[in-house]
């Protein structure tokens, strides 16, 4: 689970007689899109956090959003030294870190949302196909102890990715973040990597198949009646979609893509021009599967009527700040009190 396994400094595969890969582009602009999510992130975690700070956890759609936010802001968190370790800006010591924590940390959190969001997308499905039906994972102590049961299996995951990661850094080794793993840890390196792959695709086909069941209902009620109430619900259920949207946007491009880039590493005999699109899609992806913590907040808007008042208010306390302080200039750019 480690960001890449490729020697940085020069551009090149780290071993001999590979293809080898010039990612000085690579390592120019992405550090420059990541800065872009890190302060669009910041901006609007923290404005997600002040408003569910205020909502109380009373159903267990809060309850996912709440930990899907939490897992965000720590992706967030994470950021900074990325963006420092691609750069080149970072000493290796830092780079050492990165390879044996943060990198490990930000995709466990990464794989936590894709989980919170398959929660949601079924808690969704429950809601709109039986409304009335009352099942036991519909309480909202049931959807807490489903969340820290999310965190702790990623948790106990992900753990030994930092343990087993206890060979001594030197500047060259830290080139390559997998050079730190003992045996066993390049072993469990690569079970991890699998169990999210399996993770991922069966969130997926579960996702597909709650969206394909909540279009069917909506469509025969769409055709059964034109009333105006009817309309209103049906707006309100394809609300729903913007979390399908969202996975697909945000993570299916990056395991399309990983699958193939993996072969590519097993196997020396693909052309090497190939293995280069791969990589530069690989990191391409992964930038993509990023942005989920600025489209998350998309979803706290559309869905969560809660969020989105809090958040207009906020908007609106600016305003009044605005007209108290000048109120000529706030009359004059149309501000309606």
């Amino acid at each position: 689970m480690n960001w890449s396994i490729i020697n940085i400094t020069n551009g090149t595969s780290s071993f001999p007689g590979q293809c080898h890969r010039d990612t000085r582009i690579v390592h120019m602009v992405f550090p420059i899109l990541y800065t872009v999510i890190l302060f669009t992130g910041v901006t609007l975690n923290s404005l997600a956090i002040w408003a569910f700070f205020q909502i109380p956890s009373t159903s267990t759609f809060i309850v996912y959003l709440k930990n899907t936010l939490v897992s965000d802001f720590i992706m967030t968190l994470m950021l900074p030294l990325k963006i420092l370790t691609d750069s080149g800006l970072a000493p290796w010591q830092l780079k050492a870190f990165v390879c044996r924590f943060s990198a490990v940390v930000f995709y466990e959190t990464m794989y936590v949302s894709i989980v919170l969001l398959g929660l949601i997308a079924f808690d969704r499905f429950l809601k709109i196909v039986r409304p009335f039906g009352k099942f036991w994972v519909q309480n909202v102590i049931a959807a807490q102890i489903l969340s820290g049961l999310v965190w702790l299996f990623f948790f106990v995951l992900s753990l030994p990715n930092m343990i087993l990661s206890d060979k001594k850094a030197t500047p060259l080794s830290v080139k390559k973040c997998v050079s730190l793993k003992n045996q066993l840890g390049l072993k469990w390196h690569e079970a991890v990597n699998y169990i999210c792959q399996l993770i991922f695709w069966t969130v997926l086909i579960l996702m597909l198949l709650f969206y394909a069941i909540i279009t069917k209902k909506v469509y025969k009620s769409y055709i059964k009646t034109q009333k105006k109430e009817i309309k209103r619900k049906q707006r309100t259920n394809g609300k729903v979609f913007i979390i399908v949207a969202v996975f697909f946007i945000c993570f299916a491009p990056y395991h399309f893509s990983r699958v193939p880039y993996t072969l590519t590493q097993i196997n020396n005999k693909i052309d090497c021009k190939v293995q280069n699109l791969l990589f530069i899609a690989k990191e391409s992806t992964l930038w993509l599967a990023t942005t989920n913590i600025c489209m998350d907040p998309l979803i706290y808007i559309i869905l969560c009527r809660s969020f989105a008042e809090k958040a207009f208010c906020v908007k609106m306390k600016k305003i009044r700040s605005t007209f108290r302080e000048n109120p000529t200039n706030a009359l004059d750019t149309g501000i309606s009190i």
